[in-house]
């Protein structure tokens, strides 16, 4: 099958052709307006999907070599994600393939994540067989998944307030670092000591107030924002110059660190061999390492798409789709899907269930 896949969930607009189970393009644009605003700003990201969804569905379907009467569906995510944002790909896709008079298949973005690691397009790392834990970790979710050998999934852990790409974004904007923070910390962090501060790891065994840390998948990073905040507060803007990297690999080391700790903890509470990571987080170099690192050491197989794919793009979008339909999902031509923001409501309605 050819399947057009779209993404408009946050601030990358893109579009991706898969044909026949093979990535022939992943077009994604990623919005630059909001670094004067330390954030995505949702009305500026809704206009810039306005402004570029044309443009990069006819990039992606051009660079395919596939022509528009020869797709044989549209897919695009429905939700979670700034509900604005959402509505631009959605209702691009929906008309789309009204116009062409094909199936749509909505799409549950957290989803496309958690299954991403079935791209086998530049990576290094086998798609995943049978089940397997999922940490899904990105600007906006942090959740640990059981995955079934059906697809089927059920989410036994998730962050209790902020997610980890929130945390990295946050204490990057106290360092003075650029939106997104998260990739300068990751390179920054290179060149510093992730020993040179403590931050509080909470949920976890290094956590001195977490008594019933055993058995607790879920996460919580925002007394690790309140701890950097404070400690900076203390210093003079001098020595946080000096020591700048150092400090970016100790918040690092805290993020990662945990992270790793959790989904290691929940493969063999599930006696699971095989774990996945995806989400824009999950592009972390610190994070790879860790994860791989910790990983062999328990005889635990480790699953991830190539970066450019554990970002957001249409790719996991297209891929979800086929999924999805070589499992018996009825390709229909309904075009009056609406949107949702929410992880838990999106679920329910397009779960692979």
């Amino acid at each position: 099958m050819n399947i057009l896949g779209i993404e408009t969930s946050c601030d990358e607009t893109s579009a991706a052709m898969l044909c026949h189970g093979e990535v022939r393009s992943n077009v994604v644009s990623s919005q630059r307006c909001h670094t004067l605003f330390g954030g995505v700003v949702p009305e500026l990201a809704s206009r810039e999907h306005e402004r570029l969804i044309v443009a990069i569905v006819e990039a992606a379907v051009t660079e395919s070599n596939i022509r528009k009467n020869e797709l044989d569906v549209i897919a695009a995510t429905a939700g979670p994600g700034l509900i604005g944002a959402v509505m631009v790909g959605l209702c691009f896709a929906q008309g789309m393939a009204y116009a062409l008079k094909i199936p749509f298949v909505p799409v549950n973005h957290i989803e496309a994540h958690i299954f991403s690691p079935f791209i086998n397009e530049g990576s290094s790392y086998p798609p995943p067989e049978g089940r397997f834990v999922s940490l899904t970790v990105s600007g906006g979710h942090t959740l640990l998944s059981l995955v079934e050998q059906d697809l089927s999934y059920r989410v036994i852990g998730r962050t209790l307030d902020d997610a980890a790409g929130e945390a990295f974004d946050k204490t990057g904007k106290m360092l003075g670092l650029p939106y997104p923070a998260g990739p300068v910390i990751d390179k920054l962090a290179m060149s510093g000591n992730p020993a040179f501060h403590l931050f509080p790891r909470a949920l976890t065994s290094a956590s001195q107030s977490s008594k019933n840390y055993h058995g607790n998948f879920d996460f919580s990073f925002s007394g690790l924002k309140t701890s950097v905040l404070t400690w900076l507060q203390k210093q003079s803007a001098e020595y946080i110059e000096a020591h700048k990297a150092d400090i970016a690999a100790s918040i690092q080391s805290a993020i990662v660190s945990v992270l790793v700790e959790k989904t290691i903890a929940a493969a063999r509470s599930q006696r699971i061999k095989a774990v996945s990571m995806a989400g824009g987080v999950s592009a972390n170099s610190a994070l790879r390492n860790a994860m791989k690192t910790a990983c062999d050491k328990a005889g635990i197989t480790l699953h991830v798409p190539a970066a450019v794919y554990s970002t957001d793009n249409a790719a996991m979008i297209a891929t979800l789709a086929s999924l999805k339909l070589s499992r018996g999902m009825r390709a229909e031509c309904r075009y009056n899907i609406a949107p949702y923001a929410s992880f838990t409501a999106g679920a329910r309605k397009a779960g692979l269930k």
